[in-house]
């Protein structure tokens, strides 16, 4: 007689469910004593529940580019805008396109509106052109036939090209530049007004325009015309001269204004563009006393150039060994030169704070936009209005938890204790990482986030089912509750890896193909499906496997949702032997 077969040994998570139950347990622990040492409780919400700013931008052709409003162009401009915003720390910025020349820009409550503003719409165009004269921003009168050198040059404020570590200023009043093999910067070190080399000039040598540059630049005398009506001093002034400066071609000279209105300069053509800076960032300076400052990489081209234009402005007197930084038709610096520069980088400073130097290293460092715009209109989302729609989804929310709680209790009774342990379990952990995932990555939860939470919620239950009514069956078929809650699970492990897996599969499509709000529903329908999975595996099967144990249910209680009597359960199923079939000799 053949021995018997000894029962296969129960894996690990098996044999041992109440081990896998307190990894589970330290697992949660772990995530709620990072949210709280993270000091962060509720996540991030999105512009449409906590309110903020959206901006519609209207694309514009610029000079010489009749047909630069295209999609190409349209797609790299809210790349870069997008880029910008996010270089705020933005938690939950949207930017997309609409129609063929529109951008919508969606920016969240606790981000400064103005500062928003002016990042999505500036067209950061950077160019390097040399400084042909210079005066105060004010109106002036007609310039001074007599032409007459000044070492002043820059106006009020100090400006000098020096080297790194190991640089000496000139112990002249005008600054200067020297090499370095560290590199070389750009400084616009501000400073008082030194002392005019002349005994005639007057209390205020910057009042009076400067004369066509000395060194044999030519200012046409139109553009003396320009220069002298030129007038700095008032808002309005200075936007509309910074619109013409940004307008003109790059071969052409032009007249423009310091950022500040202090100065009025004639500019020549630009020697560097800004497409040959490669990086800007805004780094603090402690060694040489700077503060903050903000450096830039060029290009290999852009380096050549660099060096060329220094080169030939250090030949010159001032103002022309000047260069001016323009920024959207603005000067930003005018540093003096009185070398050549290799080296390929530089550094801008001048009385930098840490905002001002990392908003002009951000549009800098993420370039320029092949359009420029202007702001449609501006629409604030209230805190009040986003509270209201916070409110009405998790009102949703709450139903629909309640109906298949429900649901639960009727048809399956003691069982429904398991799924509400499992539902909250699955909430505890969707709920630490979504808050966890703010400071993080950024994430912040929108209404489309929510209802996607929401559709989980029936995702997670449907895992639970499954699973209840394979062991249900295994019941009907005469088996008893532990081996039905074993034999029950390889068949209901199948089901919820392959309808787990359809679902992730299309909220990462949805999640790559789409953009804005729509990515919120797909990336919390892909985190709660993925969350799906670990809570059946090491939650759920592991407290139906100790719950078999307990007479309540391994007996059938009637209110168990187990009894084989309500089930419908046949008779133990028993292999009847076939007696060998006999054959006659003939």
């Amino acid at each position: 007689m053949a021995a018997p077969k000894k029962g296969r040994r129960a894996p690990a998570n098996q044999g041992h469910p109440g081990r896998t139950l307190i990894l589970v347990l330290i697992a949660m622990v772990a995530l709620i004593g990072g949210m709280f040492y993270s000091g962060t409780l509720t996540p991030r919400l999105g512009i449409d529940l906590a309110g903020g700013t959206s901006f519609t931008l209207a694309a514009q052709n610029q000079p010489g580019k009749p047909n630069a409003i295209n999609e190409t162009n349209m797609n790299t401009a809210a790349g870069i805008m997008e880029r910008r915003v996010n270089g705020l720390g933005v938690t939950e910025s949207e930017v997309q396109t609409q129609g063929s020349d529109h951008i919508i820009v969606n920016i969240p409550k606790g981000t400064d509106a103005k500062q928003a503003r002016q990042q999505v719409g500036t067209t950061a165009q950077l160019a390097f052109r040399p400084v042909l004269t210079t005066a105060a921003g004010a109106k002036t009168p007609q310039p001074s036939p007599s032409p007459s050198k000044s070492g002043q040059g820059g106006g009020k404020d100090g400006e000098k090209a020096t080297g790194g570590k190991g640089s000496q200023q000139s112990s002249s009043p005008t600054p200067s530049a020297s090499a370095s093999t560290k590199g070389r910067a750009v400084t616009d070190a501000l400073k008082k007004p030194s002392a005019p080399p002349s005994a005639s000039a007057s209390d205020k040598p910057s009042a009076q325009p400067k004369p066509p540059a000395p060194g044999g630049a030519d200012v046409p005398a139109a553009l003396q015309k320009q220069f002298a009506a030129l007038d700095c001093s008032t808002k309005q002034s200075l936007s509309q001269a910074n619109e013409q400066a940004a307008g003109a071609k790059p071969s052409d000279p032009v007249v423009a204004c310091k950022n500040d209105g202090s100065q009025k300069y004639v500019l020549g053509p630009v020697g560097v563009e800004g497409q040959d800076v490669k990086d800007a960032k805004a780094v603090f300076d402690s060694q040489q006393g700077q503060g903050w400052i903000v450096q830039m990489d060029f290009t290999s081209d852009g380096g050549k150039k660099f060096a060329d234009v220094t080169g030939t402005l250090a030949a010159k007197t001032p103002p022309q060994n000047q260069f001016a930084i323009v920024l959207d038709g603005a000067v930003v610096s005018d540093p003096r030169v009185t070398e050549r520069l290799n080296g390929g980088n530089a550094t801008i400073s001048g009385g930098f704070t840490q905002q001002t130097a990392e908003d002009l290293g951000n549009m800098l460092s993420y370039g320029a936009l092949p359009l420029s715009f202007k702001i449609d209109d501006e629409t604030t989302v209230t805190a009040a209005l986003g509270g209201e729609q916070l409110h009405a989804g998790l009102i949703a929310g709450a139903i629909g938890l309640a109906l298949v709680v429900l649901y639960l209790v009727a048809y399956y009774r003691g069982l429904a204790l398991v799924a509400l342990a499992s539902l909250g379990v699955s909430a505890v952990l969707t709920y630490t990482i979504m808050t966890l995932l703010g400071p993080a990555i950024g994430f912040a939860l929108n209404l489309p986030a929510v209802c996607g939470a929401i559709v989980a919620i029936g995702i997670t239950a449907d895992s639970f089912i499954v699973y209840f009514e394979r062991i249900r069956d295994e019941i009907r078929e005469g088996r008893t509750l532990r081996p039905a809650v074993e034999r029950g699970w390889p068949r209901a492990r199948r089901t919820i890896l392959v309808s787990d897996f359809v679902s992730f599969l299309a909220a990462a499509v949805l999640f790559i193909v789409t953009v804005g709000k729509v990515q919120g529903f797909a990336f919390t329908l892909g985190l709660t499906t993925v969350l799906d999975v670990v809570v059946v595996f090491l939650f759920t099967k592991p407290l139906m496997t100790l719950l078999a144990r307990r007479k309540f249910f391994s007996e059938g209680h009637s209110w168990s949702g187990l009894d084989p009597k309500r089930l419908g359960a046949k008779p133990p199923l028993r292999r009847r032997r076939t007696a060998p079939t006999q054959t006659k000799e003939a």
